[in-house]
């Protein structure tokens, strides 16, 4: 450890504790035995309110990751690809949307293999398939605690953990089952790891760290690899082995980094390409175009179903890509509290650490954690891809770890020397200033509690300067003690509003987000944001799926969500409700483990009235479905994944999403639906919306437009009047309305056998 007095390094030592005391040596007389010299307490031997501040701040954020967790909307697309893995361990191992394994979905499967087990241990519900995600959540904050500690000592761990615990977008991601929290475990214990190797010199802990980011890249593939660089060159820089043997060490874990990223991509290569499923999200159904394109670089230059593609559009979720994006009126809310205070932190400790010899663990540790800051940031703030808000949780062990460790370094050189006197208040006094400006933003929410920020803080940094020196340490300490409650006031009233519903809301279940709307570029958190409405696996409350997609409203073009035209979504389709065949969204039933009324183990039926609108269907119609299914593998054939995640669930049989969650996969060809009807293996398929006439969710492609016309040549329309008790008679003007119209602009399912194939 070196400070502003001392800039050679010294023995890490608690400042939790008072310093032991110099006693005068023992006076030998003579015959008797040489006095014994006192020793300290050892420097890792932790203060009595240690543990117990760091349980509490676990049991903290296991209120805030679970209560309420069965009313909250979770993402149907990857709830469908878990039950498909509970009924089959082909879709369990390929991360299969559909048990048939016609397509997979749009990520690699280890999040899903989690959930996945879990599902088929407890049973396929919300519980059951979040607990293994909420208890990686609480490993991320005791991890960073561990880390933290080593370096920089008690205090500063448990200030990083509380941030960490309490930064909205992870409290919001961290209640959904998109594998962001699974990543961030993995990339934090990666981190974690390597600083021990750089600390101990031994090879053991490297390989775990590549173990852990390859495991990483499995979970959501190049977004698992963005600390990569700031990490190996930590280890190159700073380890205690000599150069030879650290280069040695390094090419060691990069074969353990590719085997346990690569291993799952090699796996499905070598299965024949009509063994296998279509894997989503790609253009020629491999995962090494998944991981390149999709996955890849399309994230951060667009394009490759990602949308964007330049100019500074982004994704359309989180607002315009550049610099300044993590203070934009989406992000900032979500993620931007403390960035200020962790950039100072990391600058103050850096200088700090003076002439460190290159081993020197703390300068380490700063490198490290804000490299990881830095590169996030960096590629989320210039993505012209997809950028959805919770992407960002990843920065926040990052800003943990520096306001802990660095904030700890400054208020070291805060009481040892004049010249860094100004430095921690003034950082203190722009977190606050920041956050006024945050919760001004979200006009008439909480509006008592910008002032109340401002005060507090205003009385702790004049406690700082007046017991700033002499013998006033706990007054000292109540003056560290408001700035944090101060620092932590708007970020932690945030996270409380998804928990408790107090932000209309506060998250769906494709787009979550915390706290209250303050953003028309993306989504944010309550009426007007995405976090409006209980999307993708919907709640025991029973509103419809597609106000996922309606709470963004209408924005550039009038495409629900707010997601300009042509612009893609991610890892659900978010905006299905505008683009599935029919323009409706389906209505959502039981959240899972609730009382199923539609046959199916997710709850009731989708849709309403009959016939499908967006893939949602009535419980008569798929009782007619299953009832006439005879025999064959998959139920249905849908245009898009999210219509057929939504049946999945309503139904628990296969359904077949043709062309993906954006309609750019080319999964279903000519030839393949006449294989499957010829086969037996499907008889219904969907069609209607803009699909007639070769367009819909396709996008107007040749194996789109040749599905489309077969189907309404050689199929049967299926009648409401064929599955539906209720449907009333109407006048033969209408009826013959109703028929014109039925192929073109209403969404229709058709029957079709293996005689119509020729």
């Amino acid at each position: 450890m070196t400070s502003a007095t001392d800039p050679l390094p010294h023995p890490p030592a608690s400042t939790d504790r008072p310093r032991p005391t110099a006693t005068p040596a023992p006076t030998a007389t003579p015959g008797s035995a040489p006095p014994s010299t006192p020793t300290a307490p050892p420097p890792d031997k932790a203060p009595r309110w240690s543990l117990p501040a760091l349980l509490a701040i676990l049991v903290l954020a296991a209120v805030l990751y679970g209560w309420n967790l069965s009313g909250s909307g979770l993402n149907s697309f990857y709830s469908a690809a878990v039950l498909s893995g509970t009924q089959s361990w082909k879709a369990w191992f390929f991360g299969s949307l559909d048990a048939g394994n016609f397509l997979t979905v749009d990520k690699p499967p280890f999040a899903l293999m989690v959930m996945g087990l879990s599902c088929r241990v407890f049973g396929f519900g919300t519980w059951q398939m979040m607990l293994p995600l909420i208890l990686t959540a609480l490993g991320t904050i005791w991890i960073l605690h561990s880390s933290v500690k080593r370096v920089w000592g008690h205090g500063a761990a448990a200030v990083a953990a509380l941030v960490l615990a309490l930064t909205p977008i992870t409290v919001a991601i961290n209640r959904d089952n998109n594998p962001d929290t699974l990543l961030v475990f993995l990339m934090v214990g990666g981190a974690a790891l390597a600083l021990r190797a750089v600390h101990n010199g031994r090879l053991l802990p490297l390989l775990g760290s590549a173990a852990c980011f390859g495991l990483a890249f499995n979970t959501k593939m190049l977004q698992g690899y963005i600390a990569l660089p700031a990490v190996f060159a930590v280890y190159l820089y700073a380890a205690k082995p000599r150069l030879v043997k650290r280069l040695v060490n390094l090419a060691a874990a990069a074969v353990v980094l590719a085997v346990s990223s690569f291993w799952w991509a090699a796996a499905v290569s070598l299965v024949p390409a009509d063994e296998r499923p279509y894997i989503g999200g790609s253009t020629d159904g491999t995962a090494w175009n998944l991981i390149m394109g999709y996955n890849g670089l399309g994230r951060v230059l667009g394009g490759e179903g990602n949308g964007g593609g330049g100019g500074g559009g982004g994704g359309g979720f989180s607002g315009t890509a550049g610099i300044g994006r993590m203070f934009n009126d989406t992000l900032g809310g979500q993620i931007s509290w403390l960035i200020p205070f962790a950039a100072v932190a990391l600058v103050g400790g850096l200088v700090l650490c003076g002439r460190a010899p290159r081993t020197d663990l703390t300068r380490a540790a700063l490198v490290m954690w804000g490299g990881w800051t830095a590169l996030h940031y960096l590629t989320f703030a210039m993505a012209e891809g997809t950028m959805h808000p919770y992407y960002t949780t990843a920065l926040a062990p990052g800003i943990a770890a520096l306001c802990g460790g660095g904030g700890l370094m400054l208020l070291r050189a805060f009481r040892a020397d004049r010249r860094w006197a100004c430095v921690l208040p003034l950082a203190l006094a722009v977190t606050a200033g920041w956050a006024i400006v945050l919760l001004r933003r979200a006009s008439g929410w909480n509006t008592w509690l910008w002032p109340a920020v401002g005060v507090v803080m205003a009385l702790a940094i004049t406690g700082l300067f007046v017991f700033r020196s002499g013998n006033r340490a706990r007054l000292l300490a109540a003056s560290v003690a408001a700035a944090v409650v101060a620092s932590v006031a708007g970020p932690a009233a945030y996270a409380w509003s998804v928990p408790s519903g107090s932000a209309a809301g506060a998250m769906s279940g494709t787009n979550p987000t915390a706290g209250p709307t303050t953003g028309s570029g993306g989504f944010g958190g309550g009426p007007g944001g995405g976090g409006g409405g209980r999307g993708g696996f919907p709640g025991t409350g029973g509103e419809q799926a597609g106000q996922d997609a309606q709470a963004g409203g209408q924005a550039d073009g009038g495409q629900p969500g707010g997601t300009p035209p042509g612009a893609a979504t991610d890892d659900a389709a978010t905006d299905d409700a505008a683009t599935a065949p029919g323009g409706t969204a389906p209505e959502s039933g039981t959240a899972p483990g609730g009382t199923a009324t539609g046959g199916g183990p997710g709850g009731a039926a989708m849709g309403g009235g009959g016939g499908m609108g967006g893939g949602g269907a009535s419980t008569e119609l798929l009782s007619y479905l299953k009832k006439n299914q005879d025999g064959a593998k998959w139920l249905l054939a849908v245009s898009s994944s999210q219509s057929a995640a939504q049946l999945i669930l309503s139904s628990g049989e296969p359904v077949i999403s043709m062309w993906g969650w954006s309609g750019s996969d080319n999964a279903m060809t000519l030839a393949r639906l006449k294989e499957l009807v010829k086969n037996g293996e499907l008889h219904y398929i969907q069609l209607g919306g803009g699909m007639g006439g070769g367009g819909g969710m396709g996008g107007g492609s040749t194996a789109t437009s040749e599905v489309t016309e077969w189907v309404q040549k050689n199929g049967t329309a299926v009648k409401e009047s064929d599955y539906s008790t209720s449907s009333s008679t109407t006048s033969d003007s209408a009826s013959t309305s109703t028929s014109t119209s039925t192929s073109t602009s209403e969404s229709t399912v058709y029957r079709l056998d293996a005689s119509e194939v020729t």
